[in-house]
């Protein structure tokens, strides 16, 4: 699958196909791409909790606002950020900010790398980061900032309307 077509036809999946499962090795691949995203200084602030035991999905959903297709993924990856690598890197800015730039940048590395594969994902952003921590009992230096769930689709999303890019572009 060519970039361009992965960036244009990717969307956010809410209804997974409940019975087929994902390989192994399509698991790791999404991972393994998260892992080759940019990152400042090379820290690489990030850690990934894969998620496929049907109770600890349905505890997401309930820290996640009740948002039920989180449950229906076939696995599901908690993104955190360690903020003790962050701060050690860049201090305060690696933690406030490079941090954050870094686990986006791998997120949308999984989610490309699901949508050539086939797989549907989204990325959920809604959720109480104490619940999420004490879902998944983190260490205190360790900081949810998504829950993506992945699988087949079971629906097909039109394209959202976006801005034109005259709208949101000034060149000078």
């Amino acid at each position: 699958m060519e970039l361009k077509q992965a960036i244009q036809g990717r969307r956010s999946i809410r209804a997974f196909e409940t019975r087929k499962s994902v390989q192994k090795e399509v698991m790791t691949a999404i991972l393994e791409s998260a892992i080759l995203a940019p990152t400042g200084g090379n820290a690489q602030p990030w850690h990934f909790f894969v998620l496929e035991q049907p109770e600890i999905k349905l505890k997401l959903v309930r820290a996640a606002l009740k948002q039920k297709f989180i449950a229906q993924g076939t696995f599901v990856v908690v993104v955190c950020i360690d903020e003790q690598q962050a701060y050690s890197t860049y201090r305060d800015r690696g933690v406030g900010l490079y941090s954050i730039q870094d686990t986006a940048a791998a997120i949308q590395n999984m989610l490309l790398t699901a949508y050539s594969f086939g797989l549907g994902s989204c990325w959920v952003g809604a959720f109480s980061e104490e619940q999420v921590s004490f879902c998944l009992e983190l260490p205190h230096n360790l900081r949810p900032v998504a829950i993506i769930p992945f699988g087949y689709p079971a629906e097909a999303p039109s394209r959202p309307q976006r801005k034109p890019l005259s709208t949101v572009c000034t060149w000078i």
